[in-house]
């Protein structure tokens, strides 16, 4: 887990008002919803924006709290959030509800490879969410506790 070979160490970029990058591409509500992959990278940006101003009011918070996990293995989680003693907690960020599944199978398969070398000594996250442009309400999945949050509900 902690060979710089197994671990890509690029930084991603995210960002920081996303509606800035619409307006500059001279994108429209109607040509936004109409281009997938575009509309998924703003809400991406979107989300790590929320999640890094909530994420610095945290107690024991380092200068950069947010990180980004891919591997040699093709595995890539989004948004991770570190705290200095160690204490973490991993995020996928979906589009909608269909994408839900496989956001909580990167999750689970990042905590497995995470368990699996007891020699690392490495924590368990404290949780793992998806998090969800459109959802009817925040849960709890019953099969592997992630939680699955629309991102309105991450209110102050």
């Amino acid at each position: 887990m902690k060979a710089r070979s197994r671990v890509r160490t690029k930084a991603k970029r995210y960002l920081d008002d996303p509606s800035m990058a619409a307006t500059l591409l001279a994108v429209d509500s109607g040509r936004l919803l109409g281009n997938g992959q575009l509309f998924g990278v703003l809400f991406e940006s979107l989300c790590y924006h929320d999640l890094a101003i909530y994420a610095s009011l945290l107690p024991g918070v380092g200068p950069d709290p947010i990180r980004y996990y891919s591997d040699a293995d093709g595995l890539e989680v989004d948004l991770i959030i570190e705290l200095r003693d160690g204490r973490w907690a991993a995020f996928e960020v979906k589009l909608g509800e269909s994408k839900v599944e496989e956001a909580a199978k990167s999750l689970n398969r990042l905590c497995a490879k995470i368990a699996s070398n007891p020699a690392a000594r490495n924590r368990e996250p404290e949780f793992m969410a998806i998090l969800v442009g459109a959802a009817p309400y925040a849960r709890q999945r019953k099969e592997d506790g992630i939680y699955v949050i629309p991102l309105a509900t991450l209110t102050a």
